[in-house]
């Protein structure tokens, strides 16, 4: 699958908890990628600096479902249920 063009809900849904160029303390989960583009794309793509967990990403219809919004609503609630339990 190809990624939809003017999407970016990869870049804006998933946390980032390493630091990389630009977000010096990594990227909360729901908060827009520095390097995403107003149409979308990402201003890294390509380039040694864009992070490892970005490169590795592979869009498929189970995370990007058949729009932005389903892709965003997907990618939220998996970035919920990959939260490790806190309180133990």
């Amino acid at each position: 699958m190809q990624c939809r063009s003017g999407c970016g809900a990869c870049c804006i849904a998933p946390s980032i908890h390493q630091a990389f160029h630009g977000m010096p303390e990594g990227k909360p989960a729901g908060v827009r990628c520095v390097h995403l583009l107003d149409d979308a794309r990402c201003a890294l793509f390509g380039r040694p600096e864009r992070p490892a967990v970005c490169s590795a990403f592979q869009a498929e219809a189970a995370f990007c479902g058949d729009s932005r919004e389903e892709a965003l609503r997907i990618l939220d609630a998996l970035e919920i249920s990959s939260k490790p339990l806190s309180g133990c």
